[in-house]
Protein backbone atom coordinates (compact mmCIF):
# COMPACT_ATOMS: atom_id res chain seq x y z
CA UNK A 1 0.00 0.00 0.00
CA UNK A 2 1.40 3.28 -0.57
CA UNK A 3 1.70 5.81 1.72
CA UNK A 4 -0.58 8.38 0.05
CA UNK A 5 -3.25 5.52 0.04
CA UNK A 6 -2.65 4.86 3.53
CA UNK A 7 -3.11 8.35 4.89
CA UNK A 8 -6.50 8.25 3.02
CA UNK A 9 -7.58 5.14 4.00
CA UNK A 10 -6.75 6.20 7.78
CA UNK A 11 -8.25 9.40 7.11
CA UNK A 12 -11.00 10.58 9.48
CA UNK A 13 -15.02 10.90 8.67
CA UNK A 14 -16.78 13.37 8.99
CA UNK A 15 -18.86 13.74 12.15
CA UNK A 16 -22.12 14.49 10.26
CA UNK A 17 -21.41 11.37 7.21
CA UNK A 18 -20.50 9.11 10.71
CA UNK A 19 -23.97 9.99 12.21
CA UNK A 20 -25.73 9.51 9.10
CA UNK A 21 -23.81 5.98 8.56
CA UNK A 22 -24.58 5.44 12.15
CA UNK A 23 -28.70 6.44 11.84
CA UNK A 24 -28.81 3.53 9.33
CA UNK A 25 -27.54 1.35 11.43
CA UNK A 26 -29.48 1.97 14.15
CA UNK A 27 -32.61 2.02 11.99
CA UNK A 28 -31.89 -1.29 10.42
CA UNK A 29 -31.80 -2.73 13.67
CA UNK A 30 -35.31 -1.66 14.28
CA UNK A 31 -36.06 -2.36 10.64
CA UNK A 32 -34.98 -6.55 11.48
CA UNK A 33 -36.51 -6.33 15.07
CA UNK A 34 -40.17 -5.33 13.59
CA UNK A 35 -39.91 -7.95 10.77
CA UNK A 36 -39.09 -10.37 13.67
CA UNK A 37 -42.08 -9.21 15.89
CA UNK A 38 -44.18 -9.64 12.70
CA UNK A 39 -43.00 -13.15 11.94
CA UNK A 40 -43.70 -14.13 15.12
CA UNK A 41 -39.34 -14.47 16.06
CA UNK A 42 -38.76 -16.21 13.12
CA UNK A 43 -35.28 -14.53 12.29
CA UNK A 44 -34.22 -15.19 15.94
CA UNK A 45 -33.32 -18.78 14.54
CA UNK A 46 -30.63 -17.20 12.23
CA UNK A 47 -28.31 -16.48 15.43
CA UNK A 48 -25.17 -18.43 16.51
CA UNK A 49 -26.31 -21.92 17.37
CA UNK A 50 -23.78 -23.26 19.84
CA UNK A 51 -21.18 -26.07 18.66
CA UNK A 52 -22.92 -26.04 15.51
CA UNK A 53 -20.74 -25.97 12.53
CA UNK A 54 -23.60 -25.04 10.18
CA UNK A 55 -24.33 -21.92 12.09
CA UNK A 56 -20.83 -20.41 11.87
CA UNK A 57 -21.58 -17.97 9.16
CA UNK A 58 -24.48 -17.13 12.08
CA UNK A 59 -21.18 -14.61 13.40
CA UNK A 60 -22.05 -11.93 11.35
CA UNK A 61 -25.94 -12.25 11.55
CA UNK A 62 -26.47 -11.98 15.19
CA UNK A 63 -25.33 -9.28 16.05
CA UNK A 64 -28.45 -7.68 13.61
CA UNK A 65 -31.11 -9.85 15.78
CA UNK A 66 -32.35 -9.38 19.27
CA UNK A 67 -34.94 -10.85 21.43
CA UNK A 68 -37.24 -8.40 22.05
CA UNK A 69 -37.92 -4.31 22.07
CA UNK A 70 -36.40 -4.20 25.64
CA UNK A 71 -33.26 -6.20 23.91
CA UNK A 72 -32.39 -3.62 21.00
CA UNK A 73 -33.94 -1.00 23.09
CA UNK A 74 -30.76 -1.36 25.80
CA UNK A 75 -28.35 -1.80 22.71
CA UNK A 76 -29.39 1.33 20.58
CA UNK A 77 -27.80 3.89 22.23
CA UNK A 78 -24.17 2.53 23.43
CA UNK A 79 -24.61 0.96 19.47
CA UNK A 80 -25.16 4.55 18.04
CA UNK A 81 -22.52 6.03 19.93
CA UNK A 82 -19.74 4.14 20.39
CA UNK A 83 -20.22 2.92 16.62
CA UNK A 84 -19.83 6.70 15.90
CA UNK A 85 -16.78 7.59 17.74
CA UNK A 86 -15.29 4.51 16.16
CA UNK A 87 -16.50 5.85 12.77
CA UNK A 88 -14.82 9.25 13.09
CA UNK A 89 -11.62 7.67 13.86
CA UNK A 90 -11.45 6.34 10.10
CA UNK A 91 -13.91 4.23 7.78
CA UNK A 92 -11.06 1.61 7.31
CA UNK A 93 -10.04 1.22 10.82
CA UNK A 94 -13.95 1.11 11.92
CA UNK A 95 -14.29 -1.64 9.35
CA UNK A 96 -11.46 -3.42 10.66
CA UNK A 97 -12.15 -2.72 14.54
CA UNK A 98 -16.00 -4.36 13.94
CA UNK A 99 -14.84 -7.38 11.90
CA UNK A 100 -12.24 -7.97 14.88
CA UNK A 101 -15.28 -7.34 17.35
CA UNK A 102 -17.77 -9.46 15.78
CA UNK A 103 -15.66 -12.84 14.59
CA UNK A 104 -13.93 -12.81 18.09
CA UNK A 105 -17.67 -12.26 20.10
CA UNK A 106 -18.98 -14.61 17.85
CA UNK A 107 -16.30 -17.49 17.69
CA UNK A 108 -16.50 -17.00 21.90
CA UNK A 109 -20.59 -17.61 21.80
CA UNK A 110 -20.31 -20.50 19.58
CA UNK A 111 -17.80 -22.54 21.26
CA UNK A 112 -17.89 -21.14 24.76
CA UNK A 113 -22.14 -21.50 25.17
CA UNK A 114 -23.76 -24.29 26.64
CA UNK A 115 -24.84 -26.69 23.58
CA UNK A 116 -28.44 -26.28 22.14
CA UNK A 117 -27.75 -22.37 22.73
CA UNK A 118 -28.33 -19.74 20.87
CA UNK A 119 -26.96 -16.34 20.62
CA UNK A 120 -28.26 -12.87 19.61
CA UNK A 121 -27.74 -9.00 19.68
CA UNK A 122 -25.45 -6.13 19.23
CA UNK A 123 -23.84 -6.22 22.89
CA UNK A 124 -21.07 -8.41 21.73
CA UNK A 125 -19.80 -5.82 19.16
CA UNK A 126 -20.88 -3.11 21.10
CA UNK A 127 -17.81 -4.45 23.71
CA UNK A 128 -15.74 -4.60 21.28
CA UNK A 129 -15.95 -1.37 20.14
CA UNK A 130 -15.89 -0.24 23.84
CA UNK A 131 -12.57 -1.98 24.87
CA UNK A 132 -11.08 -0.55 21.47
CA UNK A 133 -11.95 3.21 21.93
CA UNK A 134 -10.75 2.54 25.57
CA UNK A 135 -7.19 0.93 24.63
CA UNK A 136 -6.26 2.31 20.86
CA UNK A 137 -4.48 5.76 22.66
CA UNK A 138 -2.46 3.26 25.08
CA UNK A 139 -0.70 1.73 21.71
CA UNK A 140 -0.66 4.51 20.14
CA UNK A 141 0.62 6.37 22.55
CA UNK A 142 -1.90 9.10 21.21
CA UNK A 143 -2.86 11.78 24.35
CA UNK A 144 -6.26 13.05 22.75
CA UNK A 145 -7.13 9.62 22.35
CA UNK A 146 -6.94 8.33 25.67
CA UNK A 147 -8.42 11.64 27.14
CA UNK A 148 -11.27 10.44 25.32
CA UNK A 149 -10.81 6.75 26.41
CA UNK A 150 -10.98 8.15 29.88
CA UNK A 151 -14.35 9.77 29.05
CA UNK A 152 -15.64 6.76 27.42
CA UNK A 153 -14.42 4.94 30.42
CA UNK A 154 -16.57 6.91 32.90
CA UNK A 155 -20.06 6.87 30.84
CA UNK A 156 -19.85 3.44 29.64
CA UNK A 157 -17.33 1.77 31.50
CA UNK A 158 -19.68 0.14 33.97
CA UNK A 159 -21.15 -2.45 31.61
CA UNK A 160 -17.71 -4.32 31.13
CA UNK A 161 -18.84 -6.21 34.56
CA UNK A 162 -20.93 -7.40 31.47
CA UNK A 163 -17.78 -10.39 30.97
CA UNK A 164 -18.26 -11.86 33.56
CA UNK A 165 -21.40 -14.39 34.14
CA UNK A 166 -23.62 -12.60 36.73
CA UNK A 167 -27.02 -12.69 34.81
CA UNK A 168 -29.18 -15.36 33.72
CA UNK A 169 -29.73 -15.35 29.82
CA UNK A 170 -27.06 -13.22 28.90
CA UNK A 171 -24.32 -14.12 26.63
CA UNK A 172 -21.35 -13.22 28.94
CA UNK A 173 -19.30 -15.35 26.49
CA UNK A 174 -19.96 -12.92 23.59
CA UNK A 175 -19.40 -10.17 25.62
CA UNK A 176 -15.93 -11.10 26.91
CA UNK A 177 -15.02 -12.25 23.30
CA UNK A 178 -15.82 -8.94 21.82
CA UNK A 179 -14.13 -7.38 24.60
CA UNK A 180 -11.02 -9.25 23.48
CA UNK A 181 -11.22 -8.75 20.01
CA UNK A 182 -11.81 -5.11 20.42
CA UNK A 183 -8.31 -4.52 22.46
CA UNK A 184 -7.01 -6.89 19.49
CA UNK A 185 -8.31 -4.68 16.84
CA UNK A 186 -6.48 -1.72 18.92
CA UNK A 187 -3.34 -3.55 19.01
CA UNK A 188 -3.46 -4.49 15.70
CA UNK A 189 -4.31 -1.19 13.95
CA UNK A 190 -2.67 1.30 16.49
CA UNK A 191 0.19 -0.01 18.10
CA UNK A 192 3.65 1.98 17.50
CA UNK A 193 6.13 -0.13 15.03
CA UNK A 194 9.64 0.21 15.20
CA UNK A 195 11.21 2.28 12.89
CA UNK A 196 13.67 0.16 10.67
CA UNK A 197 16.60 1.81 9.16
CA UNK A 198 17.27 1.06 5.07
CA UNK A 199 20.96 1.06 3.85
Amino acid sequence: MSSSLAVRSNAPVAPRRAAIVVGVGVALLWLIELVDQITRGSLDALGIHSWQVWSLPSIFLAPWLHADWAHLSANTLPFAVLGFLVLIGGAVRAVLSTLWSVVVSGLSAWLLSAPNTITIGASGLIFGWLTYLLTRGLFARNGKQILLAVVIFVVYGGILWGVFPTQAGVSWQAHLGGAIGGVLAAWSLHRRRTARAHG
